[in-house]
């Protein structure tokens, strides 16, 4: 009898998909790594992880490059998993890099730690070798990404060619590097926001509280809601005011921005984004509101 459940057919397929990519990076590469924010792609990311090599332990670190600017709900999460699966969590620290004077720290009203998890980024993969980097992108976060394979090559300065990709056939992923060169991987390339939350739905995950409706402090800048937070600069002329919202990406929040949402349940945030006709980072990352050839740029630069 043919399955009837579209979504789940559609969710098996993704994840079958998905625990392919990390067997194969397990397989072919020497000291891989698994970026784990907190945030909820990294937290399916971790799931399919379990999932891929259970029983047995997850066989990579976790990495997460902290701008000291994150939401607390998030880094009290992403610390008591990484407790909970005894896996080892490499913090690359932003601070660190400033007060070594690896990168200069912005000023002025739009400041923002966000450009400069780059050369910590970077900086984190040389000191421990990583030749793999598995990334929680999907190609429906914007357009620049869809130039992107599965297995996407970096030079030894941590640079990202669209000109040099790499052909991928079928599930074949050439995983050949030099010494110094590495390979972001991306297992949810084929998923959608909407496909995260259902599969956050069927497996029955835990996710931080801040993706939930709750009452927060904010102010609106350039049509977005900010946290009115110590790091976040704000001007008189931007007053706060406390409003139910929710977010729907996590990161830095001087440049990650709430929606207004009453969603207090993942059935309710399903329905919501089902609904709506504005891409999740078009609505809450003030510093992706820019062209593709801009975004294609950042990309080149080697974080993302």
């Amino acid at each position: 009898m043919l399955q009837s459940d579209y979504t789940t057919s559609q969710l098996d397929v993704l994840e079958a998909e998905a625990i392919h990519i990390m067997r194969e990076v397990a397989a072919e590469f020497e000291r891989p790594c698994l970026l784990f924010s907190g945030g909820k792609d990294s937290i399916v990311m971790l799931r399919i992880a379990e999932k891929a090599f259970w029983p047995a332990p997850i066989p990579f670190p976790l990495m997460h490059v902290d701008t000291g600017h994150n939401f607390s709900e998030v880094i009290e999460f992403r610390d008591r998993r990484a407790g909970e699966l005894n896996a080892r969590l490499v913090v690359a620290s932003v601070q660190a890099s400033i007060d070594a004077g690896r990168v200069v720290e912005e000023t002025g009203r739009r400041a923002s730690r966000n450009r400069l998890q780059t050369t910590t980024l970077l900086d984190a993969i040389e000191e421990h070798e990583f030749d793999a980097v598995f990334g929680g992108a999907r190609r429906d976060e914007e357009k620049a990404r869809a130039k992107e394979r599965v297995f996407s090559f970096r030079d030894d300065f941590g640079q990202w060619d669209p000109k040099n990709q790499r052909p991928e056939l079928w599930n074949l992923y050439n995983a050949r590097i030099r010494k110094g060169e590495h390979i972001r991987v991306f297992p949810l390339s084929n998923w959608t926001e909407l496909d995260i939350w259902d599969y956050i739905r069927r497996e029955d995950i835990e996710i931080p509280s801040i993706y939930f409706a709750h009452t927060r402090k904010v102010f609106e800048r350039d049509g977005m809601l900010l946290a009115d937070a110590d790091v976040v600069n704000r001007d008189e002329d931007e007053p706060t005011f406390e409003t139910v919202v929710r977010y729907r990406t996590v990161g830095d929040m001087t440049c990650t921005g709430a929606v207004q949402s009453d969603a207090a349940t993942v059935d309710e945030i399903i329905a919501e984004i089902a609904a709506t006709r504005i891409t999740e980072r078009g609505a809450t990352r003030a510093d992706d509101r820019a062209s593709e050839a801009a975004m294609e740029d950042r990309k080149k630069e080697g974080y993302f």
